[in-house]
């Protein structure tokens, strides 16, 4: 087990195609289902795995439009699961209280609550494109109590966005030789790309505090 984690961290999809074979479907569904539903593995490489398995998609390695559709599923029904595990079991532990008081004040709750009201759905749709933010969008959102018939449907969206954007990407870029080549460094590159808008919001928050 810890052998397969580290080849799916490092996107070892050759590795993994010759000890699983097809089974690699079901690993990829779990990687993307685990990394948006369990709100405790926001560290998964969704971006990155996402583009390389379009790519290992363009080289024959798999079906690209079920690998989609798998991928899409994964994705919407992991933050199903964590926006229910947020409403369900993160509301009622922060609603505990603690020597005769709330875990956390109301008045924060109330705060998250108008905030999902009148941001979420953006904040869901963007949140797919932010490692760690994507995995605790969600839980947050049920938290928060957002209305579940304005959770879904941009929940879908974004996850749709999402999977096929990056994927395809994957699949069109396949045909370029250096990236081939380079797949560690393009996931890096990735990576980087994703987390760019959470470092230029830490770097402007620090200016304004200056």
């Amino acid at each position: 087990m810890i052998e397969l984690f580290k080849h799916i961290l490092h996107l070892d999809f050759e590795w993994l195609f010759q000890q699983y074979n097809t089974v690699v479907y079901i690993i990829l569904f779990l990687v993307i289902f685990v990394e948006t539903g369990v709100v405790v593995f926001p560290f998964l490489p969704g971006d990155s795995l996402l583009f390389t398995a379009g790519l290992f998609a363009r080289l024959g390695y798999m079906n690209m439009s079920f690998l989609v559709l798998l991928l899409f599923s994964a994705a919407v029904l992991g933050d199903n699961s964590n926006y229910w595990i947020g409403r369900i079991i993160g509301l009622k532990i922060l609603k505990l209280k603690l020597n005769g008081k709330n875990i956390v004040k109301q008045e924060y709750l109330d705060k998250t609550h108008f905030f999902y009201e009148k941001y979420g759905t953006k904040t869901i749709i963007m949140a797919r494109f932010v490692p760690i933010v994507r995995t605790f969008a969600p839980f947050v959102a049920g938290i928060a109590e957002m209305d579940y018939k304005k959770f879904l449907p941009f929940d879908i969206l974004g996850g749709a966005i999402w999977i096929l954007s990056l994927t395809f990407a994957g699949y069109f870029l396949g045909e370029i030789e250096w990236i081939r080549k380079n797949i560690e460094l393009v996931a890096l590159g990735i990576i980087f790309l994703s987390i760019l808008p959470i470092i230029i919001e830490f770097i402007k928050h620090k200016l304004v505090k200056k």
